[in-house]
This record gives C-alpha cells, structure tokens and sequence, in this order.
C-alpha cells in the first residue's frame, strides 16, 4: 500500500524523527567535548561530566508527565512546547559563561528533550494503527540508532572544527525546520478541554521524578566505581517503590501501572529491558576495549561503533514490513540470536564484523518488540504505554552500564587474564535472557489478559 506524503502517518514520522534525532544525538555527541570545556571554563573533566548527566537526569525526570500531559493539552501541543523548550536551551548551551551555567542551560534542554520521544512515539504509533505498527517502530527506533553511532565522531568534528558552541547552535535551524513542519503537518486534535480533565498526580510525581533522577544517577556513580551503598541509589530505589506501592492502589496515577495486566505489553517491556540493559552496556564496553586493551583513540573507539548503526539500518525496513505481516516473536528472536552471537564472537575476535552482525540483530529486536508492545492496547492508552515503556528502558539501560561496569572492574581487580572477554560473556547471556519473554508474546499460552484501561 502507497501513502501520500500529506497522510498522517508519514507527516507525523517526518515531524518525530526531526525531534528525536535531536534530543538522541544530544545525548552523546557532547562527550568527547569534555575535555575542551574543562580547559575552557577552567575546571575538571570530571566536573564538566555533570553536564552530561545533568541532561540526562532531567530528561527521566520529565517522562513522568507525559501521559498526564498528552490527556491535558494534547500530543501536539505538548511536542510544540517541548521542542520551543529544547531549542531554548540548546541556544542559553552555546551562550554559557562558565561551566555552572552549562550545566544547568543542559538541564533545561533536557527537560524539553525528556518529552519528545515518549510523545513522539505516541503520536506516531496511534497515526500508524495495529496494521503498521512494525513500520511506525522502525521509523521511531531509527535516532536512538543514530546516536551512540554519529554522536561521537560528529562532536569530535564540530569541537575541532568550528569550536564547541557549535555542537548546541547546530539545533537552532533544525528546531526551526522541525517546529514549522509540526505546526503544518501534524493533525489537529479535539479541544482537550472538552473531554474530562484528569487531575495532575501531584504526590505521585513527587515520588516519581526525583527517584527516577536518584535511582538513575545512583546507578551511574555505581558504574564509575562508587559503592553498591551509594545513597542516591536508595535514596531513588525508595522513592520508586513507595511510588509503585501508592501506584497499585490509588485510582489515577501519574503512570498508569495497570497496563501491565496486558500480558502481551508486560511481556514486551520485559524483553525491551533485559535486551536493552545488554545492548547498551554493550555499545559502553566497545569503547572502552578500543582505548584500553588496544591503544586506540576517542575519535578510533567511536566509529568502531559505526558498523552496529551500519548493520541496524539494513535490518530495520525489513523488520517493520515482518512484524506487520508474521507477527513480533519470530522477528524478534532471530534478532536476539544474532545479537548474542555478534556479542560473543566479538569477545573472542574483537573487529567491525561482529559488531556488524549484532547491528543486523539489533535492528530486528528492537522494532519488533516495541510494535508488540503496543499492537494489542487501544489507541487512547499508547500515551501511558509510551510513558511507562521509556521509564523501564531508562532504568534498564542505566542497570546494565552499572552491572557491567562493576563486573569489569572486579575481574581487572582480580587479575582476571581476559576480563572484557568475561564482561561481555555477561552481556551476551543478559541479551540471551530476553528470549524468555519473547517466546510469551503472541503465545497461546500466554494470553493477552484483557483490553488495557484506556
């Protein structure tokens, strides 16, 4: 089937990918700067570090709110707001007089990147509908893709080139591009204010935003060598199950924790977690063999990640046309073992092919599984899906970096003769656990429990 280029689904993908390339993008191309801003605001790489994780933790703080949002204001609305409020901070990043105030101007373009992709991925999973939701995921998946791959060597470029300022104006014109497109092509909605409004879960935010930004910032200091005893990692673990707890009882909640008693979504972000705590601490651990056990360089370890984006790109077209047509768990599982065999291989030959063949696996699970997260909820409970989706793949992720990175450093402590070949033993068995959920969706004897509470 063709589509016209003024069709909702491909005029909201247009509009999604030009904010989520951003904020993705955003995310890592200023890591390799890091050592220019320390030298040019006078102070240490690992103070300047904070600007990282400061955009970072803003980001997860702002997830919360989305799916109250979009039921307030409307998905285009908020997408507006957001990318006026990235595009406000990207501009306050370039004009930053000392690191303090990098820091928090990278605060504020977090806040509004932290919305952009869970709306993002709403408006575009409901624009698509159950019978393209493989190809709206692949459209969608394509700048989280992007980034570890581009990021680096294009930050390396941008701060030996045109200086870093460089690395936050770039934004300016593409947010421009991306807000003009947004105000002419994406749908309008019905007045919000028409419908019942739901009131803000005011306590429930107040537990949630910050122990998310504590748990996540717990598992971070864990991962550069801090204590399993942390106080920020309890602190956020706290927080989120007392969030969890008021959760399960009290009608209305900030993230509705209900669609988990759809089983094929449970199942699904189940899956995305296991699979995305392995392959982020994946793409960590490459760089790090690069410069450690190799001798190479930042710019050398950053495109060693290259093939991954190169092999996912090949893939993720055509997962998106199989998991319309045969369905999530198939796709899904031919992806994971590629993965884990790329994973593995590359433990004992490290070079580009392995890591091109876990791009090619890559680029299978991850569009399959998120289709099947959504296909089986109704339209109206995609936002709260998204909401609560993106908030397990964050902790996720950050549990796998820490879990690795900690690995990693006991067995160097220890004396172990091979210890990135252990570490990554142990992401590959992590990507291996994800088949046990993905063998439950769409099975017959996992059956979908009820409709998810809209």
């Amino acid at each position: 089937m063709r589509y016209s280029v003024r069709t909702p689904f491909v005029t909201t993908a247009l509009v999604v990918f030009l904010g989520g390339v951003m904020t993705m993008l955003d995310s890592t191309v200023v890591n390799v700067a890091l050592t220019t801003l320390a030298h040019d605001f006078r102070t240490t790489p690992a103070t300047m570090q904070q600007a990282v994780t400061g955009y970072l933790l803003a980001m997860s703080m702002t997830v919360p709110v989305t799916g109250w949002a979009v039921g307030r204001f409307g998905s285009r609305r908020v997408w507006l707001v957001s990318l006026v409020l990235f595009a406000g901070g990207s501009a306050l990043c370039a004009a930053a007089w000392s690191a303090g105030s990098l820091v928090a101007f990278r605060a504020v373009q977090g806040l509004g990147g932290g919305l952009l992709m869970p709306v993002g991925q709403a408006m575009l999973a409901q624009a698509a509908g159950k019978e393209r939701m493989g190809r709206a995921m692949a459209l969608i998946t394509v700048p989280s893709m992007l980034a570890p791959v581009l990021g680096p060597p294009l930050g390396g470029l941008v701060v030996e080139g045109p200086g870093w300022r460089w690395l936050f104006l770039v934004n300016l014109p593409i947010s421009a591009v991306a807000l003009i497109a947004a105000a002419l092509l994406l749908p309008r909605e019905p007045d919000p204010a028409a419908a019942p409004r739901q009131p803000l879960d005011v306590l429930g935010l107040a537990l949630l935003s910050p122990g998310l930004a504590a748990l996540i910032h717990g598992l971070s200091e864990v991962g550069g060598g801090a204590s399993f005893a942390h106080p920020a990692l309890w602190i956020g673990l706290a927080l989120v199950a007392a969030f969890t707890v008021r959760a399960l009882r009290v009608p209305g909640a900030l993230v509705d924790l209900r669609l988990l008693g759809d089983r094929t979504f449970a199942a699904a972000v189940v899956a995305l977690a296991c699979y995305s705590a392995a392959m982020l601490g994946f793409t960590v651990l490459v760089p790090l063999h690069s410069q450690l056990a190799g001798g190479g360089g930042p710019l050398e370890a950053g495109l060693l990640l290259a093939p991954l984006g190169i092999g996912a790109a090949l893939t993720l077209p055509i997962a998106g046309r199989l998991t319309d047509s045969r369905g999530a768990r198939g796709v899904a599982a031919t992806g994971v073992a590629a993965v884990v065999a790329g994973i593995a291989a590359f433990a004992a030959f490290p070079g580009p092919v392995p890591i091109l063949v876990a791009g090619l696996g890559h680029g299978l699970v991850s569009t399959s599984v998120v289709a099947a997260a959504y296909a089986t909820l109704e339209r109206a409970a995609i936002p709260a899906a998204t909401t609560l989706s993106t908030i397990a793949l964050r902790l996720a992720s950050s549990f796998g970096v820490a879990v690795l990175a900690v690995l990693l450093q006991l067995l160097t402590a220890a004396g172990a003769a091979r210890p990135f070949a252990y570490a990554f033993g142990c992401a590959a068995a992590l990507a291996a656990l994800s088949l046990v959920p993905i063998v439950l969706i769409g099975s017959k004897t996992w059956r979908r429990s009820s409709s998810a509470p809209a």
